[in-house]
């Protein structure tokens, strides 16, 4: 039998996360809590059960060649995780007093983690085309959701956390999508022509890309700083600037820095894949008599798409995880829970800002892999 080196890899680093603590039982959201070891969490009866289905999952993702069922390992796994926490949360909680929280340790989030990277390793052995990766993430988000949605995770002091701020959630999560998605359009609105202008003139790419680059550099801290005296000044002289909202500190300053630092990104790879045209497909557009704006439409920009919405993903996972810190100046966004949970020392509060964040970032970076690669396809399709 040959073994998946990954998967001897997850499953040794799995078996020690094993010795981690499993859950944290705390006498209040404040405190760190007492550490709870995986065999403990629940009687020993239904330990086995979930603690067999983590192992068996460890061990299907070690045989190479069987993607099919180094697939199905994980489920499994990630099926014992779930019913340790189902189990374990109420058992523990049982008699700890009305203000006691219990949140998973570092032994679940590794093996988490683990269970995860395994998924992937299959998913990328198994080859699937575009569609059958929207539908595996489409099976992805239904299934958390369905999961969130039942109320049995509901005793974890995240989700208590959540139960607490569920107005204030939504509004500082449609904040975070405005930030993010927001600045993407800004820059695709700003850099696409610059990158067009780019690629027709050289001398004008050689001038804008090193500023570009230069900004790009900025620490996003910094840039913040910058941006707040800035926009304090444009606030306070330009009539009616205020009345939209621009301020030194808020919104506006972390919509401007982020729009900054997406530039390059846009800008770079819309010359990039301008360039990528080849020259006998040019000379083919001019044999025909299209002019600059035809060949730019039908042959340049087509050709190009990949590497234009490359960039693109680049900037919106990138702008996800940037506009976090718009908690750090009142600009809203899921790194309001995150400063907040800094501020009072309560990790759960830090997770409702933190794990949402990281599944957005996810989420868009599958999809945006999977309009790159229908891209690609399109041409081949073509009949």
């Amino acid at each position: 039998m040959r073994f998946s080196a990954p998967g001897v890899l997850f499953a040794i680093l799995g078996g020690a996360a094993l010795l981690a603590p499993f859950m944290t039982l705390a006498a209040n959201r404040i405190v760190a809590g007492d550490a709870v070891p995986i065999w403990s969490v629940v009687p020993p009866g239904q330990t086995a059960l979930g603690l067999a289905a983590v192992l068996l999952g460890l061990a299907l993702g070690v045989p190479a060649g069987r993607a099919g069922l180094r697939m199905v390992g994980p489920l499994i796994g990630l099926a014992g995780l779930l019913w340790l926490v189902i189990q374990g949360a109420p058992a523990l909680l049982d008699g700890a007093g009305d203000y006691a929280r219990v949140s998973p340790a570092a032994g679940f989030w590794c093996l988490l983690v683990i269970f995860a990277l395994l998924m992937a390793d299959a998913i990328t052995a198994l080859k699937p085309g575009p569609y059958q990766r929207a539908l595996l993430l489409a099976a992805a988000v239904a299934a958390l959701a369905a999961v969130l949605g039942s109320g049995v995770l509901s005793p974890l002091s995240v989700l208590q956390e959540f139960s607490a701020r569920r107005d204030a959630f939504a509004s500082e999560a449609t904040r975070h999508l405005w930030l993010a998605f927001g600045s993407l359009g800004m820059a695709g609105i700003i850099g696409f022509p610059l990158g067009v202008l780019g690629h027709r003139k050289p001398a004008l790419r050689g001038a804008i890309l090193p500023v570009l680059s230069f900004l790009q550099t900025i620490p996003s801290l910094a840039m913040f700083g910058l941006m707040i005296p800035l926009l304090s000044w444009v606030g306070a002289t330009v009539p009616g600037a205020r009345s939209l909202g621009i301020a030194g500190i808020g919104f506006a300053p972390v919509f401007v820095a982020l729009v900054l630092y997406s530039l390059l990104p846009v800008v770079g790879n819309t010359v990039a894949g301008l360039a990528a045209t080849p020259a006998q497909a040019l000379d083919a557009a001019r044999g025909i008599g299209m002019t600059a704006g035809q060949r730019l439409w039908r042959v340049e920009l087509p050709i190009g798409l990949p590497v234009i919405l490359t960039g693109l993903r680049i900037v919106l996972v990138q702008n996800i995880g940037l506009a976090v810190i718009a908690g750090l100046i009142g600009g809203g966004g899921f790194g309001t829970f995150v400063f907040q949970g800094l501020n009072q020392t309560a990790t759960d509060l830090i997770l409702l800002g933190a794990l949402p964040t990281v599944a957005l970032a996810l989420t868009a970076a599958i999809v945006m892999d999977i309009l790159v690669d229908l891209t690609r396809r399109l041409p081949k399709e073509t009949p």
